[in-house]
């Protein structure tokens, strides 16, 4: 339980985890100033927002605040939208590593075999990975899962936080295209933006996120 956390909480409170790197780590690719931004503005204001909403949630299950007063399907909606972007900002950040000199890095494991297998090659999977990037409408996210039903991997592109997700679909490998992931460094080319994001990839947290899908399903 956190300091100063009630007692009677029904539900305990969210906390903005700890970057693995500094913030000037993923320079020249990402800046510090835009990280400093990203993770210290964007995330840390998710957290403390669902905080604040699941407060909200508790006084109406706990009959605090008068029948009517509220919008139930707005808190909840607001729920979903705060706690899928701190949860996938928190998957972004695990899923950059600072720039080594090797200026392909490419994967290996059992991602780079999946990925061969189901979309012929390396560089045709980077190819479509981007394209789908860089047609995203707006904000949202570009996302690589794991099906494990059936050991599929799907590009994938949320909208938003949540939208056109598949339930139960664990996330690989994430790329947030929201501006402010980009704007401070790199204005309106989003396509240079995606293609530095690709140079950082944590390809060692892909694999342990697919081995970890493995052993579950």
């Amino acid at each position: 339980m956190m300091i100063g956390e009630k007692m009677d909480s029904l539900f305990k409170k969210y906390e903005l985890p700890a970057l693995p790197y500094k913030l000037d780590a993923l320079e020249p690719y990402i800046s510090k100033e835009i990280l400093d931004v990203h993770y210290n503005g964007h995330h840390k204001g998710y957290v403390n927002t669902t905080n604040t909403l699941v407060d909200r949630m508790e006084k109406i299950i706990k009959k605090e605040v008068p029948a009517g007063s509220y919008d139930l399907q707005g808190v909840i909606r607001n729920i979903v939208f705060n706690v899928n972007g701190h949860k996938l900002h928190t998957l972004y950040w695990k899923n950059m590593k600072p720039v080594s000199n090797d200026k392909t890095n490419t994967p290996g494991g059992k991602i780079a075999d999946l990925i061969i297998k189901q979309y012929k090659s390396l560089d045709r999977f980077k190819e479509l990975f981007i394209e789908a990037a860089n047609s995203l409408p707006g904000g949202g996210w570009t996302t690589l899962n794991y099906d494990t039903e059936n050991g599929n991997l799907h590009i994938m592109t949320y909208e938003n936080h949540f939208m056109n997700q598949i339930a139960e679909l664990p996330i690989l490998l994430v790329l947030d295209e929201f501006e402010h992931a980009y704007y401070l460094q790199y204005k309106n080319k989003r396509a240079d933006y995606i293609n530095a994001w690709w140079l950082l990839i944590n390809w060692d947290d892909a694999e342990q996120r697919l081995n970890k899908a493995i052993n579950k399903a």
